[in-house]
């Protein structure tokens, strides 16, 4: 099997394998996006969970297409009913209301960051930490935008932005160390 350096890790992994592991994988990996949905912390409009976590996770390790389909697949499950967003919510009321905004950004930071991240000058610990910074500012950016929209653009800022800051930056560095951990080793099964 060919190593592919230069390509998020899992998407190396699965690039000669048949198509029902990619599509396992993106099952697979909707799941762990979900079950990040449910460690969460209520706060209103918006609740803290380990959402954005997960998605930079995702695209760090699948890169930009997969990470993408990851992300999308959890998301189009979560819009038919499965309670896979924060607090157990499900169904279409959740993407049009005050968290619409962030469910945007994380498919966009999916594919951004993923893309982002298969650069080989990218893979490196603090090019992916700044990439995944910028992946929380991008969830963000959405968020306020939407949440902007519904309550105004300082309360917004003040209850759907201020407060995730820290823990934007916190996921990220932890999104990185789970990467740069979990890379050597599904590099190595691709011998």
């Amino acid at each position: 099997m060919t190593t592919q350096i230069h390509v998020a890790p899992l998407r190396a992994w699965l690039a000669e394998r048949p198509a029902t592991w990619r599509i396992g994988a993106v099952l697979i990996g909707s799941w762990v996006i979900a079950a990040s949905s449910w460690a969460s912390a209520p706060m209103y409009p918006v609740p803290i969970t380990m959402q954005t976590f997960a998605v930079l996770l995702v695209a760090g390790m699948a890169g930009a297409r997969l990470g993408f389909a990851i992300v999308a697949t959890w998301l189009t499950q979560a819009a038919l009913g499965l309670p896979f967003l924060a607090d157990g919510a499900g169904g279409l009321d959740a993407f049009s209301g005050p968290t619409a905004g962030y469910l945007a950004g994380f498919a966009l930071a999916a594919f951004v960051c993923g893309w982002l991240t298969e650069q080989p000058q990218l893979r490196a610990w603090a090019p992916m930490l700044a990439v995944f910074l910028a992946g929380h500012a991008l969830i963000l950016a959405c968020g306020w935008g939407r949440l902007s929209m519904l309550i105004g653009a300082e309360p917004a800022f003040a209850s759907g932005v201020w407060p995730f800051l820290i823990g934007a930056v916190l996921k990220s560095v932890l999104a990185v160390a789970v990467v740069k951990l979990a890379e050597p080793r599904i590099r190595a099964m691709q011998s």
